[in-house]
């Protein structure tokens, strides 16, 4: 049994969907589970359209909203003939999509999110599911919120690990024992989403696919997972940000969480956990070449260290935090900024403290960082730079770091045995 899980980049267009049918049909052998993101840039638009929702600008909501349904309509209309019950399933999906956007909007704004931002995995597995159907692939389509149960903490949803578990052997493997006689059974279901007991929709963090491919092959003993990319495997830099990239063959799954917590793009934070458990091995390959080797993760280690990897995050805050009565940054004042961070939601890239004050660097939210910033300031006196960047590198030993500061001013860094990390923004030119 195998879980494939394809990203937004793999599904963005007609011709993409034809592409994930063909790898399917061309690499798939036996039980296989299709964990699948939205379309294209589909995730980042519904959130534009919750924005809008939620301050109540009619206009603009119905613009963002008629426009992603004519992109999801207009890839229909290029994989299937006309009346297809393809076109019916959007609609309809649309349909529910557009009443729920005529209510008032409620005063839980991360609720709104997963509601409305969820739209674009249903009916992105909706479209391939048919797809599959229309080319004689047999297939069922799963909803992820029966399957995948969480808290109702929205937008980062926790998993409840014994239900989760039941539900997905309970519906997924009834479907490969009604269909044992089939060569190839195909399961679909959406990543990113999950649900409460209650019913409700929510979703496990942003890029959060990976993370249900491996809950789902850990509920299912799966025998790997296959992540297919944009790019030839895991690589040791963006190659959207770096020219020069170096392709990581084999590393283990302790780098590959270091690379993940430091922010690496290739893979979710928490989709490694569930599968070391079980020692279920994650493979990351490239839907433009799918015969290519790519990448595995497992628990070898020995190639752990053989190039530095190096990895950018953009529109950071630095935050410094000073108490107003001059005491030390000691246990007490620690816990409670913990607290507040952990209230408002928001994960700390990096940390640093001295006698006097504390700072931090996380990735700036619109929602969150306003709130996380007003409680702080009840309590201490603050100084902060927002547009920063951090950057982080890997097995540093090799790398030249004056040719990767070079134009950077360094406003916090920090460094141990394998790690470099600078907090920067770009140095402004001298004027005369």
């Amino acid at each position: 049994m195998k879980v494939y899980k394809f990203g937004g980049a793999s599904v963005k267009d007609a011709q993409s969907v034809k592409n994930v049918a063909k790898i399917i049909n061309q690499h798939a052998e036996g039980q296989l589970i299709v964990v699948v993101s939205a379309m294209g840039k589909t995730t980042n638009a519904l959130e534009k359209l919750t924005e809008a929702y939620f301050s109540q600008n009619n206009n603009e909501t119905d613009d963002i909203f008629n426009s992603i349904k004519e992109f999801h309509i207009g890839i229909a209309r290029e994989l299937f003939p006309e009346n297809h019950v393809a076109f019916n399933t959007i609609e309809q999906r649309f349909y529910h999509l557009y009443y729920y956007l005529k209510e008032p909007p409620g005063k839980n704004y991360n609720f709104e999110y997963d509601r409305i931002v969820s739209t674009g995995e249903f009916v992105s597995t909706e479209i391939i599911s048919h797809y599959l159907s229309f080319n004689g692939m047999k297939n069922q389509w799963f909803d992820a919120t029966g399957l995948i149960i969480t808290d109702a903490n929205y937008r980062d949803a926790n998993i409840d690990w014994l239900k989760t578990e039941n539900a997905i052997k309970n519906r997924i493997l009834s479907f490969f024992k009604k269909n044992a006689s089939e060569s190839n059974p195909i399961a679909i279901t959406q990543g990113f989403i999950g649900g409460t007991n209650q019913g409700f929709v929510t979703t496990l963090g942003r890029e959060g696919s990976d993370y249900t491919a491996a809950i789902i092959a850990y509920a299912l003993k799966a025998g790997e997972v296959v992540i297919w990319k944009d790019v030839p495997g895991l690589l040791n830099a963006d190659p959207k940000v770096f020219e020069k990239t170096r392709l990581l063959e084999n590393i283990s799954y302790q780098e590959a969480i270091e690379l993940a917590y430091y922010g690496a793009t290739v893979i979710h934070p928490k989709t490694l956990k569930p599968l070391i458990k079980k020692n279920i091995p994650l493979k990351v390959k490239s839907f433009f070449n799918p015969a290519g080797e790519g990448s595995i993760i497992n628990q070898e280690f020995i190639n752990d260290n053989q190039y530095p990897s190096y990895i950018l995050k953009t529109n950071q805050v630095l935050l410094s935090i000073f108490p107003k009565d001059f005491s030390f940054i000691a246990e007490q004042n620690l816990s409670r900024i913990f607290s507040e961070f952990a209230r408002a939601g928001i994960k700390i890239n990096l940390m640093q403290n001295s006698a006097l004050s504390f700072s931090v660097c996380f990735d700036e939210d619109k929602i969150k960082t306003p709130v996380l910033l007003k409680n702080l300031e009840k309590i201490y006196n603050l100084k902060y730079n927002k547009g920063v960047e951090l950057i982080t590198v890997r097995h540093y030993e090799k790398v030249n770091l004056s040719e990767l500061l070079e134009g950077k001013e360094i406003l916090m860094e920090q460094k141990n045995r394998t790690t470099f990390q600078w907090v920067v923004k770009k140095r402004q030119p001298v004027i005369n």
